[in-house]
């Protein structure tokens, strides 16, 4: 009995990763990224990819995001966010309940959610990158409010 050929399908990627052509599949490590941000509570290291960014994140003090998006609709974040905890662990308050995820642990952090870490928390986030800059802004501000700048 024989086989019938196998058909092979080639996945168009342009969605994904926003390119027609890729020399290079889009990668980052902890090490090489390219955006370091101190913000000496936290240190972000991020990267684009494709229209998302990753962020490594490595909590340095104990902190609630929840002032700092207090100027976004409702005081909650709008971006979502997909990750994994390295070490430690996140706490993230949501309208009705509050939630925490631990090391070694995935998580999908949908839109509405107010997050807060503990000191020596390390976790990589991918985020929609456009989404990402409009939070990011706002926080920005915030952090500027609170040094009375």
């Amino acid at each position: 009995m024989t086989r019938p050929p196998r058909r092979t399908y080639r996945r168009d990627t342009s969605m994904i990763f926003g390119q027609q052509e890729m020399s290079q599949m889009p990668k980052a490590s902890r090490a090489n990224a390219s955006q370091v941000k101190d913000f000496g509570i936290a240190e972000d290291r991020s990267e684009e990819l494709g229209g998302y960014t990753v962020n490594f994140v490595s909590i340095l003090a104990d902190h609630d995001l929840g002032p700092m998006l207090a100027g976004l609709p409702g005081g909650h974040c709008s971006c979502p966010h997909r990750g994994y905890v390295v070490k430690g662990e996140l706490t993230v308050r949501y309208g009705d309940r509050e939630e925490v995820t631990g090391a070694g642990e995935a998580f999908y952090m949908p839109p509405g959610h107010v997050p807060a870490a503990t000191a020596g928390s390390e976790f990589v986030q991918f985020s929609p990158t456009d989404q990402l800059q409009a939070v990011e802004a706002e926080i920005a501000k915030a952090i500027a409010q609170m040094q009375g700048a």
